[in-house]
C-alpha cells in the first residue's frame, strides 16, 4: 500500500531530485524512509542552514530543485536563514517539515508552533499536506518553485499524512513543467528593435534570471556578433567567458569597479538589461542612469524594485528576445568605434592586480585562479574577501562561482561547495571564506569527513570582520565587536580528518593547492593576511 510520504518522495524523484539534505527527527522518519526508497540519497548535516545551502549547491550541479528536510520546532526554525536566501537568491528549494497532527496540536504543545505562519513571508507558497490531494499539491509546489523566478516552497507534513496509507491515484511523472519560451511582442518590441538597430554604443548587463534560463550561449553569441560588451551581476559571471575581450566581469559591490563601469554604461546609446535583477546590487546601482536613458529591459517577471527606469520593457525570456533584436540589426554594424570597452577592461585588470608587495588577498586569488583547473567551481562567503575575489576570479561558464549575493549571508560558501561536489562529483571545488565565516559552520567539516569528498577551503585569516571594521573606520566610529583571536585552522582540519596548512606566500599557496587537487580528503589552506589587508582594494 502507498503512504503519503511515498507520493511526496515519488513526485520529487519524478522532477529529477536525487538528494535530500537535513537532520532527522521522529516526525520525519517516514519521509526519510520514503525518500530513500524512491531513490533520493539522504545526506546528514550538522545544521539545517548548511543543509539548505548544500541543496542549493546540488541544484547548481544538476538542475533539479534542492530538497531540505527538517523536523518540527527547532528544525524548522533553524532553516529560516537558508529559506530566506533561497527566496532572495532565486533558488528552487523544496522545504519539507514534519509536524504533529492538527488535533494533537490543540493539547500537545511541546516544540509546536505554526511553521506556515513563520515561513510564509519568505516562500513562494506554503502547503499543509493532506491525504487524497498529495499528487496535485506536489505538482503545484514543484511548479511554483521552478516557475518564473525560482524560489523556495514549504510543505508541512503531519505525521499521520506521512505514515498513513492511501489509495489516492497519482502520477509518478511531473506534468506541470514551466514554459521556457516566453517571447516578446507588441509596441515595446518595435521600439526596442528600432533603438538597437541604430545604436552605435550598445552595452549589456545580465544577471541571475539569464543564468536560471540557461541563456548563456545566446548571450555570448549575441555579444560576439554585434560587439556588445557585457557586464554581469556576481551571479551572472560566466554568461560570457570572462577571458573574452567583451566580458567586463561582475559588478554590484565594488565602488572601484563601479567607477570604471558606470561611466561606460552612461556613454552607451542602448543599454540592454538581460534577465538582470538588481536585488544583487548596492547603492551605486540605484538609478544608475537617467530616467529617460535608452534602456531595453528583457525580464520574465514584472519588476517592482524601483531601482532603475527602462524605456522599453520586454516581458520575455532572454533567448527569444535576443533573437528578435538580432533580426533588427545588421551583423556588420559598428559598435564602440573608439574602443572604450577594451580600455575599461584593461583599467579593471590594473585596479584588481596582485599586490605589489608580493602577498595579500588579491595575490592569493590570482594565484588560485592560475592553479585551479578551468572546470573548477568556486564558492564565496560574505565579507570583504567576496567583493575582491568576485572581481578577480574569472568564470569561463555560468555557475562557475556560487555565492549568496542577494541575501549576502555568511556561512554559505562551505556547504554550497559540498553540495555541488556531492551531486556533481567531477569538477574540483574551491571555497573562499573568511575566518569568521568558517567558524560559523565548522561542524560541517565532520560532514565533509563523512562524505569523503576533496573540497579545498581557502580561508583568509586576519582575525577580524574586515568589511565591518572597514565600515566602522570609514564612518569614524570606534573599533567595537569586530576583532577576535586567531584559530589554528590547520589543527582543526586535522582534528576533523582533513589536511591543513598555514600559507603566507604565493609560492606555498601554489604548491599546496596542486597537492590538494590530488588529495582524497578535504584541505584547508589557511592564508594569513595582514590586518586591514583590504584597505583600498575594492
Amino acid at each position: 500500500m502507498t503512504t503519503g510520504a511515498d507520493i511526496i518522495a515519488g513526485k520529487l524523484h519524478a522532477v529529477g531530485c536525487r538528494h535530500a539534505f537535513g537532520i532527522p527527527g521522529g516526525e520525519v522518519l517516514a519521509l526519510m524512509d520514503s525518500l530513500d526508497r524512491a531513490g533520493l540519497r539522504f545526506v546528514l548535516v550538522k545544521h539545517e542552514n548548511a543543509g539548505g545551502f548544500m541543496a542549493e549547491g546540488g541544484w547548481h550541479a544538476d538542475g533539479a530543485p534542492g530538497v531540505l528536510l527538517a523536523t518540527l520546532g527547532p528544525g524548522a526554525a533553524n532553516a529560516v536563514n537558508v529559506v530566506a536566501n533561497a527566496w532572495q537568491d532565486r533558488v528552487p528549494l523544496i522545504f519539507l517539515t514534519g509536524c504533529v497532527d492538527a488535533g494533537e496540536a490543540e493539547s500537545y504543545t511541546h516544540q509546536v508552533f505554526d511553521h506556515q505562519q513563520l515561513l510564509r513571508p519568505i516562500v513562494k507558497a506554503s502547503f499543509s499536506a493532506r491525504l487524497g490531494a498529495l499528487d496535485v499539491m506536489m505538482e503545484k509546489a514543484i511548479a511554483l518553485a521552478l516557475d518564473g523566478q525560482p524560489g523556495p516552497v514549504h510543505i508541512d507534513v503531519p505525521i499521520k499524512v506521512a505514515e498513513g496509507e492511501t489509495d489516492e491515484a497519482w502520477d509518478n511523472a511531473f506534468r506541470a513543467r514551466p514554459s521556457s519560451g516566453q517571447a516578446p511582442a507588441g509596441a515595446d518590441l518595435e521600439g526596442a528593435c528600432a533603438l538597437f538597430a541604430r545604436a552605435k554604443r550598445p552595452i549589456a548587463i545580465a544577471g541571475v534570471d539569464a543564468v536560471n534560463e540557461g541563456a548563456g550561449p545566446e548571450i555570448a553569441a549575441f555579444c560576439k556578433r554585434f560587439g556588445v560588451p557585457l557586464v554581469t551581476s556576481y551571479k551572472g559571471k560566466g554568461l560570457l567567458d570572462e577571458r573574452h575581450d567583451l566580458a567586463l566581469g561582475g559588478a554590484g559591490l565594488s565602488p572601484k569597479a563601479d567607477g570604471h563601469l558606470l561611466p561606460l554604461i552612461n556613454r552607451s546609446d542602448c543599454i540592454l538589461l538581460l534577465g538582470y535583477d538588481p536585488i544583487e546590487m548596492r547603492i551605486n546601482w540605484r538609478n544608475p542612469w537617467a530616467p529617460d536613458a535608452p534602456v531595453i529591459e528583457i525580464t520574465p517577471v514584472l519588476r517592482t524594485h524601483g531601482m532603475h527606469a527602462a524605456r522599453h520593457t520586454l516581458r520575455s525570456h532572454v533567448a527569444p528576445a535576443l533573437g528578435k533584436l538580432s533580426d533588427s540589426r545588421s551583423a556588420d554594424a559598428a559598435s564602440w568605434a573608439n574602443g572604450e570597452p577594451a580600455a575599461t577592461k584593461q583599467a579593471l585588470a590594473e585596479t584588481f592586480a596582485p599586490e605589489a608587495e608580493g602577498w595579500g588577498p588579491a595575490t592569493a586569488f590570482h594565484t588560485l585562479r592560475s592553479v585551479m583547473p578551468e572546470d573548477a567551481v568556486a564558492t564565496a562567503d560574505s565579507g570583504a574577501h567576496r567583493i575582491l575575489v568576485s572581481q578577480i576570479w574569472q568564470c569561463f561558464t555560468p555557475r562557475g562561482m556560487l555565492q549568496s549575493s542577494a541575501l549576502c549571508t555568511m556561512g554559505c560558501a562551505l556547504p554550497l561547495a559540498m553540495g555541488h561536489k556531492v551531486v556533481d562529483g567531477k569538477a574540483p571545488v574551491l571555497v573562499f571564506v573568511g575566518d569568521a565565516g568558517l567558524e560559523m559552520c565548522l561542524g560541517e567539516l565532520s560532514t565533509l569527513r563523512d562524505l569523503k569528498i576533496p573540497v579545498i577551503v581557502c580561508v583568509l585569516v586576519d582575525s577580524s570582520l574586515s568589511l565591518i571594521e572597514l565600515k566602522q573606520r570609514s564612518s569614524q566610529r570606534p573599533n567595537v565587536g569586530v576583532d577576535f583571536g586567531e584559530t589554528d585552522f590547520p589543527a582543526v582540519a586535522r582534528a576533523y580528518g582533513g589536511h591543513g596548512v598555514w600559507i603566507e606566500n604565493a609560492a606555498d599557496l601554489e604548491r599546496e593547492t596542486l597537492e590538494a587537487l590530488q588529495r582524497e580528503t578535504f584541505t584547508i589552506l589557511a592564508c594569513r593576511i595582514p590586518a586591514r589587508a583590504y584597505d583600498g582594494k575594492f
